[in-house]
């Protein structure tokens, strides 16, 4: 069979069912596991984030989805060259990969039975779900099974070590300038790793936020999650981007409770990792009992 993936998080579900060899392309952010960055790259970037800033990326993304559809090119010619049997695709966020629409209308020039499966899941359970799919259509379905059994063993690992703790008032911020909220499965996250999220809203999309509803909850964790963004970069990003007024008179940033994370690797992309999503968070909430060692860096 060959497997074309158009989601890193797709990429990653494949990776764990062993079906590296079957992957004929995969898109320009596909880069876990790491030799997944050795195939085909069958799309780009339209814009450069890399030097730009939170705010100017957020001006980027808004203009080119609006009049593109997506912030991602695809290679038309390259699909056309692999005919793959199978094409992984998402209908769920045009900021987090290139659009159906484009999919679907690209794909009209190939010959034989492509099948195109659009995964759209907006929780933990859907996430897990997606894997049972992707296993159920490739061959893999007893090794799915496995693989789901363990993730959901860790799930239920972190959720009885925090059990009767307290649970801190959490804002997972998905970006930094403007301000958002933690989207889909991170309040889900967050409440397994024994928090209290208080502005994203389970399965929901991330939201842009104001000021004032930061202001009100008065956060005593804030764990900085940019889309796409290394824990490297979200540390750089934060140091360097003006916070809105009232920022410093927040408990968690008076006390020094302010968390950077790999947001591209454990919380942004649907895919097994957002298990060590769960685990990094509760490291965070509870240091005392659960322990992710260089999952996330304190800022000071």
């Amino acid at each position: 069979m060959k497997i074309c993936s158009l989601l890193p998080s797709s990429t990653e579900i494949l990776y764990l069912l062993e079906l590296g060899d079957e992957i004929v392309a995969v898109t320009h952010e596909c880069d876990y596991p790491p030799e997944a960055a050795s195939k085909p790259q069958i799309t780009q970037n339209i814009i450069d984030a890399e030097r730009l800033s939170s705010l100017e990326i957020d001006h980027h993304v808004s203009a080119n989805v609006g009049k593109h559809g997506s912030i991602y090119r695809l290679k038309e010619e390259m699909l056309e060259s692999l005919k793959p049997d199978l094409l992984i695709t998402q209908e769920l966020c045009e900021v987090c990969a290139v659009s159906y629409n484009e999919v679907k209308r690209a794909s009209r020039v190939l010959d034989g039975p492509t099948r195109i499966v659009s995964l759209e899941p907006n929780t933990i359970v859907e996430m897990l779900d997606t894997i049972l799919l992707v296993g159920e259509i490739t061959g893999r379905k007893s090794l799915a099974e496995e693989k789901v059994a363990q993730l959901r063993a860790r799930l239920d690992a972190v959720r009885s070590k925090v059990q009767g703790s307290g649970r801190p008032k959490v804002y997972s911020m998905e970006w930094l300038d403007p301000a958002y909220s933690g989207g889909h499965w991170v309040p889900e996250m967050v409440e397994i790793a024994g928090g209290q999220e208080l502005l994203g809203r389970h399965a929901e999309k991330s939201a842009r936020i104001t000021p004032e509803q930061v202001m009100a909850v008065q956060p005593e964790v804030i764990v900085l999650m940019p889309c796409g963004f290394t824990m490297k970069r979200t540390v750089e990003e934060y140091r360097r981007t003006p916070m809105f007024e009232g920022w410093k008179h927040l408990p968690a940033v008076r006390n020094g409770q302010v968390y950077a994370v790999d947001g591209s690797a454990y919380f942004n992309r649907s895919g097994p990792r957002l298990v060590d999503g769960v685990e990094i968070l509760a490291s965070i909430f509870h240091p005392d009992r659960v322990q992710y060692p260089g999952g996330y860096e304190r800022i000071k």
